[in-house]
């Protein structure tokens, strides 16, 4: 099932790598296991929900020049949590403001991804008449423990 959301500026701080697109799954994983392992340095910064859970994870995309466009032959990925905005990174990390946008959001699990990316890509964007106009972003909800997480696809009506 696929939701529009629309979401405002969020910052997100996290562990940033870069590389080539078609390589991901070979740089991004050591940037979670190096997230995950020194986490502690920025739990106090981490943005809580009305219950007091920690907000977001997310993995978030950007164009080499930072600008949140879609990945070309490389890409940037920031394996992080969504944190106030007026957070500062602490040494070692990086902090993105990601711009609001439209998204359509999706969920999957990483067994599914590859297909469900696909399927919003030639299908369900095109049919419903939306355009990508930036970074897709990986969303990891907390409350998630079976593996689920959510794409974020910025769109516009075309």
């Amino acid at each position: 099932m696929v939701e529009i959301v629309e979401k405002q500026q969020f910052s997100v701080i996290g562990k940033m790598g870069k590389g080539l697109a078609n390589e991901g799954p070979k740089w991004i994983p050591p940037l979670w296991q190096e997230a995950n392992n020194n986490f502690v340095e920025i739990s106090n910064l981490a943005k809580l929900d009305t219950e007091g859970n920690i907000a977001g994870i997310w993995g978030a995309m950007s164009d080499v020049d930072e600008k949140f466009e879609r990945w070309k032959e490389e890409g940037k990925y920031l394996a992080g949590c969504e944190v106030l905005d007026n957070a500062i990174a602490p040494n070692g990390w990086t902090k993105w403001v990601i711009p609001a946008f439209k998204y359509t959001v999706v969920k999957c699990t990483q067994d599914s991804y590859k297909e469900t990316f696909h399927y919003m890509i030639t299908d369900y964007l095109p049919l419903n008449n939306y355009t990508i106009v930036g970074a897709i972003q990986e969303f990891y909800s907390p409350k998630d423990n079976n593996g689920e997480l959510s794409l974020y696809f910025p769109v516009e009506k075309i």
